[in-house]
């Protein structure tokens, strides 16, 4: 078995160390039975055996009485202050209830759905400077803005859109874009 060496002189009082004073009497030279590994598991082993004993024993019939408490169990002792924190429970989830109820109308309305062509206008010009920008929410209401771009000028014209349809004539480049923003930004 292999042997685990200290030097130290405070550890010559423990069992199953043998002590060799040989270098001094300042200085002593301890060899245990037992590797310092197999000691340091055991005394993890020890500290992990206490805490789930902790645990078991006090930690977790808090907890499921705390659990139970909330959950609406318990009523016929129930203390005044788990009322009061179940009250407030409810009163958090309905204002919560409320709040997301607003979140999703105002969804609904917000204009996360576009659509972007670049295109060239005329023959003359390159570079593909005129767009047409889609903006569109989750029911195909919105707006569609093209910007055409020459040689001596520029111009921009939006057009209102209802349920992906839009109310003025459309180009096949601002027909292009309201289906990409439809179809979540691929054409």
């Amino acid at each position: 078995m292999p042997r685990t060496t200290w030097f130290s002189a405070g550890l010559a009082g423990l069992p199953g160390a043998s002590v060799d004073r040989t270098l001094g009497p300042w200085y002593t030279h301890i060899e245990f039975p037992m590797p310092i590994s197999a000691f340091a598991g055991l005394v993890f082993g020890v500290a992990v055996l206490t805490i789930g004993l902790y645990h078991v024993t006090f930690v977790a019939p808090r907890f499921r009485s705390i659990t139970a408490t909330l959950q609406g169990g318990g009523d016929e002792g129930e203390s005044p202050s788990a009322a009061l924190v179940r009250a407030a429970l409810a009163a958090f989830e309905n204002k919560t209830e409320g709040r997301l109820t607003g979140l999703e109308t105002v969804v609904k309305r917000d204009l996360h759905r576009i659509g972007f062509v670049r295109y060239n206008s005329f023959e003359d010009v390159g570079s593909d400077l005129s767009f047409t920008l889609a903006l569109l929410n989750d029911e195909g209401d919105g707006v569609v803005v093209t910007s055409i771009y020459s040689r001596e000028e520029t111009r921009t014209y939006g057009k209102a859109v209802k349920k992906y349809v839009p109310q003025q004539g459309a180009s096949k480049e601002e027909q292009s874009a309201i289906a990409i923003a439809r179809n979540g930004g691929s054409a």
